[in-house]
């Protein structure tokens, strides 16, 4: 884990440290190929420069965030923003589904919306994989 992703988790409360910690764990076992960092302020992962997942703090839970989670067919993730982003929040770690988010890294993977050139599109999102 890089120090700013430790960082990160270690500034969480017991309870979101352990979320977050979880998180990073499978993220990282299920997406091996991905580059993480911190990004706008939380971790993120990416495949060949295009944010594929993330996690967040919020005021009453922990996000996690799929850029492209709309597009999963998947009736436990929820709609986020304005394109084609989707959550689930966990509150508690034992909330965490292993099979859930184990399928949903794997369609993060395979599907995907291209968000890291979406500026110079301005605002036009194309589809990259598995659309």
């Amino acid at each position: 884990m890089s120090s700013e992703i430790l960082d990160y988790n270690n500034a969480q409360t017991d309870e979101d440290k352990l979320i977050c910690n979880a998180l990073y764990e499978q993220i990282c076992q299920h997406l091996p190929d991905t580059e993480n960092k911190i990004w706008h302020r939380h971790p993120v992962w990416f495949l060949d420069g295009n944010p594929i997942v993330g996690y967040s703090k919020l005021k009453d839970s922990i996000r996690l965030l799929f850029w492209s989670g709309q597009s999963f067919d998947e009736p436990d993730l929820h709609a986020e923003g304005s394109f084609k982003a989707a959550d689930a929040r966990y509150t508690n770690v034992d909330q965490i589904n292993q099979e859930n988010l184990q399928r949903w890294l794997e369609k993060g993977r395979d599907i995907q919306w291209d968000y890291k050139n979406i500026v110079t599109r301005k605002g036009n999102l194309l589809a990259l994989k598995g659309l």
